[in-house]
């Protein structure tokens, strides 16, 4: 047995003689450090409400199991992550970013929480777990990010981004930022990235002008009118009970960079006469209008420019 083996199946002993809720701590620094670069032990604290010594108790026996993953700042009483740092816990990538979505940071499904019988479709893009963490650190310290990145029109390319948001459009993750290469914001499809790294020190956060607030489109709010389509329907009441509609409209106020992947994912017919053809299309934008000075339409069904 070699001595990596060997230490991984020490540490999974000491890990199963521990209680639930030890773990759900550990994993919860594991976490922290993956996907935030740093925590404080005052973070593990108030997000479990124990004590001074308890949290330091954990802190001890994470350092045990992982002495590589952490180090102490002393000066800004923090510990980060360090260079050779490898997850002790097992983060899955797809239930990951949904807690993130949803600003939940629990650790819990990296120690087996409770699973309710509820089944989604298949998902046939997963993206890297390192990938979304160096993301996910950027995107919190506002900081440049280098990424390989390999796009449909030109292959792979190196480039610098400054991301500000991960969405999830309904068939794939996306990351949403500035790009120093076009010097426009930007959205890049997570599995495309082979590569990503920080370029920064932790508190070097990049120019206000690459920031997400300076992100226009991602800001500005577009209202969409959705009704039943005026030709692929027979029976308008069934769409109207589908989306809640009321008076035969659903009316949603988008992002104006994430319309596009909303009209596509809904199959929203975009033409100005509800004239594309099948039963895939039951919706019909009826104020395409709102659609001007948007980009990233060339994805929304039917819509042309006039």
């Amino acid at each position: 047995m070699s001595e990596a083996v060997a230490k991984k199946s020490i540490n999974e002993s000491m890990l199963d003689q521990l209680s639930y809720a030890q773990r759900q701590r550990l994993a919860y620094i594991d976490f922290c450090l993956l996907f935030k670069g740093a925590i404080y032990r005052q973070d593990l604290i108030q997000r479990f409400e124990v004590g001074l010594s308890a949290g330091s108790r954990d802190f001890t026996i994470y350092k045990q199991l992982a002495p590589q993953n952490l180090v102490y700042d002393h000066q800004q009483k923090r510990y980060f992550q360090t260079a050779t740092f490898k997850p002790l816990f097992k983060h899955d990538a797809k239930r990951t970013l949904v807690k993130l979505a949803n600003d939940i940071s629990d650790g819990f499904d990296a120690i087996g929480d409770v699973h309710f019988p509820v089944e989604a479709p298949s998902s046939l893009n997963v993206p890297d777990i390192f990938i979304v963490a160096s993301i996910v650190q950027a995107t919190l310290k506002q900081q440049a990010l280098q990424i390989s990145y390999t796009s449909l029109s030109s292959g792979e390319s190196r480039r610098e981004i400054v991301p500000h948001s991960i969405v999830d459009n309904g068939l794939r993750w996306h990351v949403r930022g500035y790009d120093r290469k076009s010097e426009s914001f930007r959205d890049f499809v997570l599995t495309r990235i082979s590569r990503a790294k920080l370029t920064g020190k932790f508190d070097t956060a990049a120019e206000p002008e690459e920031q997400g607030d300076a992100d226009h489109e991602w800001h500005r709010m577009i209202p969409l009118q959705l009704v039943p389509h005026p030709h692929n329907v027979a029976h308008n009441k069934a769409i109207e009970m589908d989306y809640g509609m009321s008076n035969g409209v659903l009316t949603i106020d988008v992002r104006a960079a994430m319309a596009g992947y909303l009209l596509r994912r809904w199959n929203v017919d975009c033409t100005e006469d509800g004239t594309l053809l099948g039963p895939e299309y039951q919706l019909w934008l009826r104020n395409r209008t709102s659609l001007m000075n948007t980009s990233n339409l060339a994805i929304a069904p039917g819509y042309k420019v006039r």
